[in-house]
C-alpha cells in the first residue's frame, strides 16, 4: 500500500501501560509531571508557530520502555476534569514512526518522526468488503450484550477500513500488548484482520465463560430453592405439631432427642451421639449424612436393654418337647439339663457371672428331615424365648456374618445382628440352619467369622463391622444344624455342643405320621378329621416299604399323596367318606412298595442267594443304610491275577479290600479255603451303586465275609448285616455310627448284626425296641465273623467264576 510521510519534530507525551489509536480521544490529568510538561511544551511551540492546536506524540511507555510507534495528537481542550482536576483532551490523528531525540522548549523529551498516510484502493475488494462486514457483525454482537446501543450505530456507520479497525482501541477487554501490536501495525487490512481475530477470539472466550456461570446459577439457585422448600417443611411440620398438641422432641428427624430418650448402654449412647454431631455439622446433600441416619436407625432399632423372661418350669418345658416332637430323647433331655442349670444359678444369684451369662450353643448333626429345625422352635417355645432362624445355606462371605464397613455403599449389619433386631430382644433362640454348607471364597471365610459368635467366653464382646459398638451375644440361645459332620471346620465345632439325631425307628414314625404328619396333611388336603383315618398298619407299612429314610420327609409326601388321591376319588364320585385306609388299600392307591425287605423276598431273588455277597453297613449323609459287597474270582486262563475294585470307592476302602485279601491269603489254610485260587486267579470286588462315591474302613470284615464265601461255596445268611474295620491278623476294630447303622438295619428287615465288640458301649444310644428286634453279636475277631455270617456249606454247590 502506497504512502507518504512528513517530518515532525513534537514534544513527547508518555503512556503509562496505555495505548491510543488515531482517532480515540482520551482525557488526561495535567497533574502528572511528564503530561503536563509535554502539553505546555506544545502549547508554547503552537503560540511561536501560530497553530490554533498543540501538537503532542502520544507515545506508549511499558515498564519503562518507550514503543517504536506513537500516535500524533492534538490537545483539544484544556480544563478541569470530572473530579475536578485539571486535565487535557487530546484527540489521536495519526501514526508517527519515532525518530532520534532533539530538543526544544520547555521540560519535555523532543522526538523527530515521520508520519504515515495511508492510502485504501477504491473501491473496496471483495475479501476486505466481507471482514469489513464480518467486523461489524461481532463489535455490534458484543456491543448488544454490554448494551451500548448507541455505539452500534456509530460503529455502523463507519466505513473507512483504517478507522474502523483503530476503533478497536476503544475495547476494555484488549490487553496492552494487542493495542501495542494494532498500533504498530501499518497496513489498514492487516490490521483489521488483526482486530477481528481478537474480538473473535474474546466472544468465544466470553460464550464460555457465560455457559459456566449459567451452569453454577442453575446449581445455585436449585440448592436455594431446596434450601427454601426444607425450611417451608420444617415449618409445615411445626404448625402440624402445634395442631396436633405434639412436643418438639417428638419429630422423628431430631435424632438427639431419640438418642437421649432411647435406653441404650453407656458406650452405645456415646457412640451415637458423635454420630449425631458429625450430623449436624454435614450438609443436607453430604452423602456421609445419609449413612449417618441409616446407622442411627439401626442402632435405635436394637433392643439394648429388651429381654424376655425365661419360662422356668421345667417340667412344663419338659412336656412341650414331649409333644412337639417325637423321640429324639437325647436333645431333650439336653435342653431340659440347660433349663435345670439356667434355673439353679438364677435361684442363687449367678446369672451374671464375670460380665457374661451361661449362653449355650447346641449343634444338632443329622440326617435330613429328623427334625433338626423343627426342634429349635420347639426349644423357644419350651424357654418362652423369641425364635429367629438364619440360614446359612451357601453362604460365602464374611461380612453376611460380621457386617459390613460403613465406608461402603450399601453396607448393612451382619446377619448375627438382624436375627437380634428381628427378634426384638437380646435373648432369643437363633437357630444357625445348615452351617455344614457355609462355603469360602476371596471374600473370607463365613466360618471364621463365626467362631466368635459361637464361643461363650468371648461373644458377650461381640463387634459387628457396621455397628462397631459391643452387642452381649452371651444370653443367645445358639442352635446350630447340620447334615454332615465332617463338613464343619473342627475349632468350629470345638466351640459347640454336639447333639446327633441319627433318625427315627419304624415305631417313632407311626408316632410321628399319626400324632403329626397325617393332621397337617389333613388340613392341607381339605378333609376333616373324621373323614380319613389311616390305620396303623398302612403307616407303619408307608413308613416300612414305601419309604426307607432316617427322617419323615418322604413318608410325609406319601401321605399327603395318599390323601390327595382319596380326595380326588370322593370328588369323582368313586370314593365315599368317611374311609379308613388299611396296608391292604395302599397298592391300589398310591402302587407297589418300593423298599421290600431283603428277607420278604423270594429265596432265590435274594441278592445273597449266590456265594460271594455280603450285607454290609454304612453311614452317609442321608443317615444310615444297607450296603452290599459282591465279589469274584476270574477264570485262570482269561483273567489276570491280582485285585480289581469298582464301585467308586476311596483310597481307605480301597485299602480295606487289599487288607481283606492278604488276611484270607495268609490264613486261609487255617479257615479251610483254596488259598491258591486268590493267588492265581483275579479277583473283583464290586459294591453296587456305582455313582455314589463310597470310602471308610467299616467295610472291612464284609469284604472279608464276600470273599470267604466265594471261596468256601458256603453262602451269607440273608438276615445277617455286619461293620467293623479288619486287621491284617484278623482282628475287628471300632467304627462309628453304630446307632445309625443299626436303624438302618432294623429298616431293612435284618435280625442279625456283627458289630465290633469294643462299640459295644455304643448300644446304649439305640433304641430299646430296636435293640429288642436286633440280635446284635459284638466279636473281636473275623473268625467270629464268618461262623455267624456264613450258612452251612450245601452239597453241590460250585464256586462261580467269572466269565
Amino acid at each position: 500500500m502506497a504512502s507518504t510521510s512528513t517530518s515532525l519534530t513534537l514534544p513527547v507525551l508518555p503512556l503509562d501501560d496505555e495505548v491510543v489509536l488515531p482517532g480515540m480521544v482520551v482525557p488526561l490529568d495535567l497533574n502528572d509531571t511528564d503530561v503536563r510538561a509535554a502539553v505546555e511544551a506544545a502549547q508554547a511551540a503552537a503560540r511561536s508557530d501560530g497553530d490554533s492546536k498543540p501538537k503532542v506524540l502520544l507515545v506508549p511507555r511499558i515498564d519503562g520502555t518507550y514503543a517504536n510507534t506513537g500516535v500524533l495528537g492534538t490537545v483539544e481542550q484544556v480544563g478541569r476534569l470530572a473530579d475536578g482536576d485539571p486535565g487535557a483532551l487530546i484527540r489521536g490523528r495519526g501514526r508517527v514512526r519515532i525518530g532520534a531525540g532533539t530538543t526544544g522548549p520547555g521540560a519535555a523529551l523532543w522526538v523527530e518522526g515521520l508520519t504515515v498516510e495511508e492510502e485504501v484502493p477504491e473501491p473496496l475488494p471483495g475479501a476486505v468488503t466481507e471482514l469489513v462486514k464480518e467486523y461489524k457483525a461481532l463489535a455490534t454482537n458484543w456491543l448488544k450484550k454490554r448494551g451500548a446501543w448507541q455505539v452500534v450505530d456509530r460503529v455502523q456507520q463507519i466505513d473507512d477500513v483504517s478507522v474502523l479497525a483503530d476503533n478497536s482501541g476503544y475495547s476494555p477487554f484488549l490487553t496492552t500488548d494487542q493495542k501495542i501490536e494494532l498500533l504498530e501495525t501499518a497496513d489498514p487490512v492487516a490490521r483489521l484482520k488483526l482486530a477481528t481475530e481478537q474480538l473473535r477470539e474474546h466472544l468465544a472466550e466470553q460464550d464460555v465463560a457465560e455457559s459456566i456461570a449459567k451452569d453454577v446459577q442453575e446449581g445455585v439457585d436449585k440448592q436455594q430453592r431446596e434450601f427454601l422448600l426444607r425450611r417451608q417443611l420444617d415449618a409445615v411440620r411445626k404448625e402440624l405439631r402445634e395442631i396436633n398438641g405434639e412436643a418438639e422432641g417428638e419429630e422423628s428427624d431430631d435424632y438427639r432427642a431419640r438418642v437421649e430418650a432411647a435406653d441404650l448402654p453407656e458406650k452405645v449412647r456415646e457412640a451415637a451421639l458423635k454420630e449425631v454431631e458429625k450430623l449436624e455439622r454435614s450438609s443436607d446433600q453430604s452423602p456421609e449424612g445419609s449413612w449417618i441416619r441409616t446407622w442411627l436407625d439401626t442402632v435405635l432399632e436394637l433392643p439394648w436393654t429388651e429381654r424376655t423372661e425365661d419360662a422356668y418350669d421345667i417340667k412344663g418345658a419338659q412336656e412341650i418337647l414331649d409333644a412337639e416332637h417325637a423321640g429324639l430323647e437325647d436333645v431333650k433331655e439336653r435342653i431340659t439339663e440347660y433349663l435345670a442349670v439356667r434355673k439353679r444359678r438364677g435361684d442363687r444369684g449367678l446369672g451374671v457371672v464375670g460380665g457374661r451369662r451361661g449362653g449355650a450353643v447346641l449343634a444338632l448333626v443329622g440326617p435330613p428331615g429328623v427334625g433338626k429345625t423343627s426342634l429349635g422352635e420347639s426349644v423357644a417355645h419350651a424357654m418362652g424365648r423369641k425364635f429367629v432362624r438364619v440360614a446359612l445355606g451357601g453362604v460365602r462371605d464374611e461380612a453376611e456374618i460380621r457386617g459390613h464397613r460403613r465406608t461402603y455403599v450399601g453396607a448393612l449389619p451382619g446377619r448375627i445382628v438382624r436375627a437380634i433386631k428381628e427378634a426384638g430382644s437380646m435373648n432369643p433362640v437363633v437357630l444357625l440352619d445348615e452351617i455344614d454348607k457355609v462355603g469360602s471364597d476371596f471374600r473370607g471365610d463365613p466360618a471364621a467369622a463365626l467362631l466368635e459368635v459361637l464361643d461363650p467366653a468371648q461373644n458377650h464382646t461381640f463387634r459387628d463391622h457396621y455397628l462397631e459398638v459391643e452387642l452381649d451375644l452371651s444370653d443367645v440361645v445358639f442352635l446350630a444344624t447340620a447334615n454332615v459332620l465332617e463338613a464343619i471346620p473342627e475349632a468350629l465345632l470345638d466351640r459347640m455342643e454336639l447333639v446327633r439325631l441319627d433318625g427315627y425307628t419304624e415305631d417313632e414314625k407311626v408316632v410321628i405320621a399319626r400324632d403329626h404328619l397325617l393332621p397337617r396333611q389333613l388340613e392341607r388336603a381339605g378333609l376333616e378329621k373324621d373323614e380319613v383315618t389311616l390305620d396303623e398298619s398302612a403307616l407303619r407299612k408307608l413308613a416300612g416299604e414305601y419309604t426307607r429314610e432316617a427322617g419323615v420327609r418322604n413318608l410325609e409326601r406319601s401321605v399327603a399323596r395318599l390323601l390327595r388321591k382319596v380326595a380326588a376319588q370322593h370328588e369323582l364320585g368313586d370314593r365315599e367318606l368317611p374311609f379308613t385306609v388299611t396296608d391292604a388299600e395302599l397298592r391300589s392307591l398310591i402302587g407297589r412298595p418300593h423298599h421290600v425287605p431283603e428277607s420278604a423276598q423270594d429265596p432265590a431273588e435274594r441278592r445273597t442267594a449266590v456265594p460271594g455277597v455280603a450285607t454290609g453297613l454304612a453311614v452317609t449323609g442321608a443317615g444310615g443304610d444297607v450296603l452290599f459287597v459282591e465279589a469274584s474270582l476270574a477264570d485262570p486262563e482269561t483273567g489276570a491275577a491280582g485285585l480289581t475294585l469298582t464301585g467308586q470307592l476311596g483310597d481307605v476302602m480301597k485299602e480295606s479290600a487289599q487288607i481283606a485279601l492278604s488276611f484270607l491269603r495268609s490264613h486261609g489254610a487255617e479257615l479251610e479255603l483254596p488259598v491258591a485260587d486268590l493267588k492265581e486267579r483275579g479277583v473283583h470286588i464290586h459294591f453296587p451303586a456305582g455313582a455314589v462315591p463310597k470310602d471308610g474302613p467299616s467295610a472291612g470284615v464284609t469284604m472279608t465275609t464276600a470273599l470267604a464265601s466265594l471261596l468256601s461255596g458256603r453262602l451269607v445268611r440273608t438276615d445277617v448285616a455286619m461293620t467293623g474295620e479288619v486287621s491284617l491278623t484278623g482282628r475287628v476294630l471300632p467304627i462309628g455310627g453304630v446307632k445309625q447303622k443299626l436303624l438302618a438295619a432294623h429298616r431293612a428287615g435284618i435280625t442279625t448284626v456283627i458289630i465290633p465288640k469294643r462299640n459295644e458301649a455304643d448300644l446304649d444310644d439305640v433304641p430299646a425296641e430296636v435293640l429288642e428286634k436286633l440280635d446284635v453279636h459284638p466279636v473281636t475277631d473275623v473268625r467270629q465273623v464268618l461262623e455267624l455270617a456264613l450258612a452251612p456249606a450245601s452239597a453241590g454247590l460250585e464256586v462261580p467264576v467269572a466269565a
